[in-house]
C-alpha cells in the first residue's frame, strides 16, 4: 500500500456564499495539492462536512476530483456511519472507479462494544475489494476503538490495510507501531503530532493543515520517513501555532479561514457549524502573511 505513505489530505467542500458547492474552488484546491507535494487526496471525511453534504453533492463532487485529479494521485473517499446496513448499501452501489480506498469512520453516537466494531469493520470488508482504511476518532465519535480491536482487524482481513488514529494519544500510537503487522499503515489524524507518529514509524498523515502548506507540511513529513528528525522538527516548530489556531473553534472553520486568505476558496461552513471567529480570522490572517513573507 505505498500509495497510503506519505501526505495526504482531507479535502475541504469549498461553498459560495448560498452555501451552494463551489466547483471552481474545489477544482483550485485539487490542482494546488497536487501541484504542491501532497502525496494523495482524501475526499468526503470530517473536514470535507460530509455530515451536511447531500448524496447528490457527494456524487457530483467525487466526479469533480476524479476528473481534475486525471489520474495524479491516488483518491480516498470516506465511507461511513453508524448504521452498518447503509453503509453497506453504499458499498454495493456506488460505482468506485477512479477511486484507489475507502477511509471508514468508526461508528459514532451509539457507542459500540469493542466487538461491536469488530462486527461493524469485519462487514465492510466482507462488501467490498477496495483497501479499507479505518479511521479512530474517539473525540467526534464518543467511544475509542482501543489498539487490541484494531490490530485484531488488521490480521483478520487483508484488504483493512491501516488506521487513521485520531485519538491525540502517543501512547495509543505506540501500542498500535509495536504490535501492528508489518504491511499495516499507522497513519496520523493529528497533525500536531504527525511528525512524531511518522519518526515512531506510522506511515504518514491525512492532515487539515496540509492541503493550505502542502510543500511545507509534505517536506516535514519526508523528513519524518527518512529518519531526519532535525531537519523535520525545523519545520514542525514553525508550524506548531497555526496547527494550532485551526483547530481553536472548529474544523473546518479554521481551515477554510486560512484557505480564504490564500484565495482558494471562502470561508464559508453550513450549519450547525459557523464561520471562525473575527478575532481568529485575524489571527489567521497575520499568521498566513508571516508565511508568506518569510520564504517558509
Amino acid at each position: 500500500m505505498q500509495k497510503f505513505i506519505g501526505t495526504g489530505v482531507a479535502l475541504v467542500t469549498p461553498f459560495k456564499e448560498d452555501l451552494s458547492v463551489d466547483f471552481t474552488a474545489l477544482i483550485q484546491l485539487v490542482n494546488y495539492n497536487i501541484e504542491n507535494g501532497t502525496d494523495y487526496l482524501v475526499i468526503n471525511g470530517t473536514t470535507g462536512e460530509s455530515g451536511t453534504i447531500t448524496k447528490e453533492e457527494k456524487q457530483e463532487i467525487i466526479d469533480v476530483v476524479i476528473q481534475t485529479n486525471n489520474k495524479r494521485l491516488p483518491l480516498v473517499l470516506g465511507v461511513g456511519g453508524n448504521n452498518t446496513a447503509l453503509v453497506l448499501e453504499e458499498l454495493k452501489s456506488r460505482d468506485f472507479s477512479g477511486l484507489d480506498g475507502i477511509l471508514s469512520v468508526a461508528p459514532y453516537y451509539s457507542k459500540p462494544t469493542q466487538e461491536g466494531f469488530y462486527q461493524h469493520f469485519k462487514a465492510i470488508a466482507n462488501a467490498t475489494d477496495l483497501p479499507v482504511i479505518l479511521y479512530n476518532v474517539p473525540g467526534r465519535t464518543a467511544k475509542n476503538m482501543d489498539p487490541v480491536t484494531t490490530l485484531r482487524l488488521a490480521n483478520d482481513f487483508k484488504n483493512i490495510v491501516g488506521v487513521k488514529e485520531a485519538g491525540n494519544n502517543m501512547q495509543q500510537y505506540y501500542a498500535l507501531l509495536k504490535d501492528k503487522p508489518a504491511d499495516f499503515l499507522v497513519i496520523s489524524g493529528d497533525d500536531d503530532l504527525a511528525l512524531g507518529v511518522v519518526l515512531a514509524g506510522g506511515s504518514g498523515v491525512i492532515s487539515v493543515i496540509g492541503q493550505a502548506f502542502p510543500k511545507q507540511f509534505s517536506t516535514m513529513i519526508n523528513h519524518g520517513l527518512q529518519g531526519n528528525n532535525k531537519e523535520g522538527y525545523v519545520v514542525h516548530y514553525k508550524m506548531m501555532e497555526i496547527v494550532a489556531a485551526i483547530f481553536e473553534e472548529n474544523n473546518p472553520a479554521g481551515i477554510k479561514s486560512v484557505l480564504q486568505e490564500l484565495g482558494i476558496c471562502r470561508n464559508e461552513v453550513r450549519l450547525p457549524l459557523v464561520k471562525a471567529s473575527q478575532a481568529l480570522s485575524s489571527k489567521v490572517s497575520q499568521m498566513v502573511a508571516n508565511f508568506q513573507s518569510s520564504n517558509f
